[in-house]
């Protein structure tokens, strides 16, 4: 729960507080950042749910990547409506579902075996 809150807090901060530099903009950072938040959520999710009922199908995995994914549409939202000078931006949405489904994907294909 404190890392949904993290992501929350992070992407709803004033845009004076974010990074400003050539290297940032040149990276598309804030992109990366995005990817790795929101699959890291999928991930953790993922693990406790695993960790809770012993098991998880690829089904759950995907519903997973889908709520994270409209956390993510949320929170874009929430920038353009509730927060100054943030907007929405569809590229970070395409990060957010592209790192929700990749941490899918990495626990299915990956985090299962280590857990056994």
């Amino acid at each position: 729960m404190g890392w949904i809150i993290l992501i929350l807090f992070l992407c709803t901060m004033p845009a004076s507080a974010v990074p400003k530099s050539g290297l940032f903009d040149l990276l598309h950072m804030d992109k990366i950042v995005h990817f790795f938040l929101f699959g890291g959520t999928v991930l953790l999710l993922a693990y406790g749910y695993y960790r809770q009922k012993g098991r998880i199908s690829t089904l759950a995995l995907l519903c997973l990547a889908l709520v994270v994914s409209l956390y993510g549409l949320g929170i874009e939202f929430i920038q353009k409506y509730f927060t100054a000078n943030r907007s929405f931006e569809m590229w970070d949405v395409a990060a957010d579902a592209a790192g929700a489904l990749c941490g899918a994907l990495i626990f299915g294909l990956v985090g299962k075996r280590f857990l056994k």
